[in-house]
Parts: structure tokens; sequence; C-alpha cells
């Protein structure tokens, strides 16, 4: 019998019944073959030496496309834990899947890693790769495995199904074999460790096992693993300059914000300086909602637990909620997790009709949820955070429009804060869900046409949905080419049901509306430490909490410098006297340092003829500017975006 495969450009390839994909790379080119990490068969990953199952479209992967790198960092995951087992007596191992950009492994060797161990296993590791050891796939039963396993108890419970998505599938399991080592794994692999052409171990952290800080605790080791050397001293220099850019490392050294121990984990205290940047953030929202038709709304921090079991986030969101609180009353309450609810409260304080829609909310809530500490990280991750949430109330013959309209929106505010390279991932219904098909179908494809219209790329993420609709994410590269999900636009079929909202139709017959959900920034919050990390700091004029400091050369320029500093805040720019007892060299780093857009600095000569020395951000000074002009370039390089 022959395979008849169906290639990416079209074209027929026919192979005899048992051929692999390696047989197909090599029928195909030989330098494709050489490049070949695994096969796509109908959406299907497989193994190069893997025989291919039947007739169907084949696709090759090759090491330096995403799918590729996935495999290969998978394989040094598995290398890695060969490696640790190899090195530790008595270790056990957990998981170790790949990553954005790299791997991780989790392990149990009775202690914590060390940076001398870390070098240990990096020279075993490429003594496995030198070793080229192929990896073999291997299919046995259950039982077969839990004798296999037996030593591992993490592998174990994997086994007997706690995680059917994990190599388990039914009454067998598979696993990849390399020498004398062992690992479960649906796979696929490189064809051999010596495939690995870069990789590097990076960190170590605490990990509870499967998530829970009630079950034991691992050691987790951090790895990346790229096609080439180039690539993967590209990728470390990426990440040297974000360690640079690290809004915490940031924060701190602008004076903005801090994380006192106590507040508690994850809710941060504003400084002034930081504190003036949010406020700049929030007023543009308020400003640029106001002049796209909406109605800015507020709503409490608390509220009756009734509320949130009608909305369905006290069965559906318990654990990432706050406990309840009793009140006086007798009643208990809850702290918001999400601001919808309330928006729904005003939407159903008054009767409605069609002709009000859409109705347009927005408001700049502040919500709190309870995150565990392993994953809170700055301003990223935390356990309090103020969302510009938006919630549209509109027919179902006015969500295509809407969605269009809200993704324009959603693309101009973002362009406004210095983006432009913008991706989305558009996830579908769910097995389980509520809301009619039709509706479901309608809405998707409105959203897909949405993305289409804005000329933005996508990927589907089939059945990733909420269960209440539709939604797309919408991600953002930053200045290093790091991808950031930012604003969500979230169909809802379920809280109206939840609530019983209607409207009055044309006819005066009762009608559901349809609910969308819209939060743009995310959170201002992390927000605030996208934006600091793509700056390095360095915010737009418009956003810089000091646009220009002024610097007298001598005690006796003091009075003048207070008469430019005068001139520029009545040009409506924020302005500073720096007349600390320091020489005006480190007043001048102080100010580069502090990342304001311009700095004058003034002395005899200008002070007789009305100018200033001027040095705008990472340009030369030029001296001897005329006030009036130094106001016009300043107000030019601040002026913010609407």
């Amino acid at each position: 019998m022959t395979l008849t495969l169906t290639l990416p450009d079209g074209k027929a390839l026919e192979l005899p019944e048992g051929s692999t994909g390696a047989d197909a790379a090599r029928a195909i080119g030989r330098r494709l073959a050489e490049a070949a990490v695994a096969v796509r068969l109908d959406g299907v990953e497989l193994d190069m030496a893997r025989p291919l199952p039947h007739s169907g479209t084949l696709e090759v992967i090759t090491a330096e496309s995403d799918a590729g790198r996935h495999v290969l960092r998978h394989s040094a995951a598995h290398v890695l834990a060969q490696a640790v087992l190899d090195l530790f007596e008595g270790a056990t191992f957990a998981i170790g899947p790949p990553i954005e950009d790299g791997f991780y492994y989790d392990f149990d060797i009775g202690r914590a890693f060390t940076p001398e161990d870390l070098m240990r296993l990096e020279a075993r590791m490429a003594e496995i790769v030198a070793e080229d050891q192929p990896f073999e796939r291997v299919e046995m039963s259950k039982a077969e495995a839990m004798k296999v396993f037996a030593a591992h108890p993490f592998k174990s419970e994997i086994i007997q199904g706690v995680d059917e998505g994990e190599g388990a599938a039914g009454d067998s399991v598979s696993a990849y074999r390399n020498r004398d080592f062992i690992d479960l794994c649906r796979g696929p692999h490189l064809p051999s460790t010596g495939r690995l052409a870069a990789f590097k171990l990076l960190r170590t952290a605490g990990a509870y096992w499967r998530g829970d800080e009630h079950r034991p605790q691992l050691q987790r080791i951090y790895g990346t693993a790229w096609e080439s050397r180039k690539a993967q001293e590209d990728y470390l220099h990426r990440l040297e300059e974000a360690r640079k850019r690290d809004h915490r490392k940031l924060g701190v050294e602008l004076d903005y914000f801090s994380f006192p121990p106590e507040t508690g984990s994850g809710l941060a205290v504003w400084h002034p300086r930081g504190a003036l940047v949010r406020m700049l953030m929030e007023d543009y929202s308020r400003r640029t909602h106001l002049s796209h038709g909406y109605d800015i709304v507020s709503t409490p921090h608390i509220a009756r637990s009734h509320l949130w079991e009608t909305s369905g986030h006290l069965s559906f969101y318990r654990e990432n909620m706050y406990p309840t609180m009793s009140i006086d009353d007798g009643d208990e309450y809850v702290l918001k997790p999400m601001n919808c609810p309330g928006h729904i409260l005003i939407y159903r304080s008054r009767a409605r009709s069609y002709r009000e829609l859409p109705l347009r909310f927005f408001e700049l809530g502040t919500v709190y949820r309870y995150e565990r500490s392993g994953v809170i990280h700055g301003l990223l991750r935390a356990r309090g955070f103020t969302q510009d949430d938006s919630h549209i109330f509109c027919m179902e013959s006015q969500v295509g429009e809407e969605l269009k309209n809200l993704l324009d929106f959603v693309l101009m505010v973002l362009r406004d804060f210095g983006f432009e390279e913008f991706s989305a991932d558009l996830s579908t219904r769910p097995e389980k869900y509520v809301g009619r098909l039709e509706l479901w179908d309608k809405a998707t494809a409105e959203l897909a046409n949405a993305l289409e219209s804005a000329g933005l790329s996508y990927q589907v993420a089939e059945g990733e949905g909420a269960f209440y609709g539709p939604k797309i994410d919408i991600h953002v590269r930053d200045a290093i080419g790091r991808r950031w999900q930012l604003s969500t636009l979230q169909v809802d079929f379920g809280q109206p049901e939840n609530f019983a909202l209607e409207y009055a139709a044309a006819g005066n017959e009762r009608e559901r509306p349809v609910m969308i959900h819209r939060a743009l920034f995310g959170s201002v919050e992390r927000f605030f430490g996208v934006l600091m990390e793509h700056y390095a700091g360095a915010l737009p004029g418009w956003l810089s909490p000091v646009q220009a400091t002024v610097i007298p050369v001598a005690d006796r320029h003091h009075d003048y410098a207070g008469l430019v500093a005068a001139r520029l805040r009545d040009a409506g720019i924020r302005t500073e006297v720096d007349i600390a007892d320091e020489t005006v060299g480190e007043k001048l780093r102080s100010a580069i340092t502090h990342k304001h857009p311009a700095v004058l600095v003034v002395g005899d000569s200008d002070q007789a003829a009305g100018t200033a020395g001027l040095r705008l951000r990472g340009d030369e000074e030029r001296r001897g500017v005329p006030l009036p002009e130094v106001v016009e370039i300043i107000r030019a390089g601040c002026r913010p975006p609407r």
C-alpha cells in the first residue's frame, strides 16, 4: 500500500506504507531533512523516526520554527532530568514542560539546588548531548509503567490518572527512553540528544507539586534551549536587557512605588511621582472614554455575597476571592473581584429601551483577588489593582459593529502609549457553555471579522473560550521583542441570563441584551509595569512626572533658575529646580538617571541673555537657547496624544 501525503505547497508525495517522518523529509529535500526535528500529520506532531500511520496533510517541523523550538526545549528538559538522576542519588522527578523561551523541570533531592549544582548539571548535560543518545518512544500499559516508575511518586500519581493530559491515555502510557533513562511523555522529541545545539540552565526556584501549597515543595530548575548558539546568545542578551528593565527595580530607583511588608504581598503603595504617572494614565483613560460615547460609573469595593452568588463568581471563582466578612446587620459581604456585577445592577436599575442601546459603562474600578504568593510578581500580578473596565449592553444585531468599534478603540489607545506590533488570540466555544449555539457561532464569526477588518494576525484557540462566551485577547510586542497580553474583548451570554436583564424591543416585546466585557489596560498597575519595562523607565514626555529639571550653575543663579521654572510651569510643563549642594555634573547625572525628558542648565550668560542650556533625553546639550524656544521644544516633546 502507498501513503499519499499533501505538502504545504499543495503538492502530493507518495511513499511506501511504513515510511517515517524522516523518510518523508528526505524525499522532499536533503537540506529540509537535515533541519527537521519532527513532522505534523493532520495537525498531530510525530517523531521523525515514527512510522506515519496514514495518509494526510504533512508538514515538516524545523528547529528554527516555534513548533521546532518547543520540541528541542522539551528534549532539553528530558536531558536535564537525566542529568539530575545521574548526579543526585535518590532524586525523584515530577514534570518538565517546555515554556516560552525555555523549559523547566521539578525535582525533589531533599534540599535546594545551589549555583555549583547547576554548573555540574550543565556539564553532565553536555556529556549526554555529546554522546548523541537516540530518543526512543516506548508504549506500555499503566501497570507496567507503575513498575517502571515505582521509585518516583510524582510520576506514579500522573500514571494513576490525576492528570490524564500528561502521557496517560486510556489503559496505556507513552514514554521516551535514551540509554538507561526513561520519562513519561507524549512527545515528540528530537531524533537524538546530539541535535541539542545550545542550552543553558538559568535559575532555580521552589515550586509546590501541582501548584498546591498543601502539597510537597519541589525544586524547579529553569533553562533555555535554542536552535543555534547565535540564537541563544541573542536571547541571553535580551534576558539581560529585561533584567535592567525590571519594573520592580525601576520602581525603587525612580521612587514610584513600593511593596512594604506591612501592606501584605501583592499590594503596592504609590509614591508621589508614581501616583502622578498613574493619575495621568487614568485622566487619559477618562478623557478618551468620554469622547467615545462611554458613561462613567462607580461601584462599591464590597457587596453582599448574594450578588456574587447570582453572578456565579462565588461558585466558580471562590479560590481567587477573599473570604466573606460579616457586618452588623448579619449579612455577609465580599471584596469585589470583578466590576461587572455592579455595572449590571446599574443597567437593571430601571426599564431599558432598544433606543438606549448600546449602553457603554466605564469605571476605573479597584478589585481584589487572592493570588497565591508564588505567582505574585510586582505590578504584573497583584492582589489589589484597578481595571479600566467597560461593559457594553447591546442588541444581538449590534454585536458585530460594536466589536469592530471596540477593537479599533483598543488599538488606538495602545498606539497612543507607543505600541505598534499587535497580534491576537481568538478563543472559541468550550464543551460546556451557556447560551444559544447560533449566537455563539455568530459572535465568534464577528470577533474574527473584527480582527480581519483591523488587519490583525491572530491564532484560534479552539475550545479556550469561557463557558459564557468567546473572546479576543490582544498582545503587544515591547521594545525588546517580548509578547504581553493586555486587552480583552469578551462576549457574555451568561450574565444577562443570571440577572434576567431585559430591554423593550421595537414591538415592545422583552428581549435579552448581549453583554461585552472590555478591559483595555488590563489593569492600571499591570499596564504601568509593562510601560516601565517597554521604555526602560524613560516614559514618554507626556507621562513623565518631571518633564524638565532646571540646574543653576552656582548659588547666585538660583533666582534666575526659579524664574525659568516658573516660565515652564506657566506653559504647563512639570518642572523642578535642583538646588542641592552638589556639583553641576552630579545634578545632571541625577536628572538623567531619573529619566527626565529635558534638563536645563543656567549660568551667568543665560541670566544676562534670557537663555538656557538645553539637553533633551538622548541628545547633546545645546547652549544659549532662548527661553521661548525652550518652552516650545519641551512642550512639543511632552504633548499628550489626545
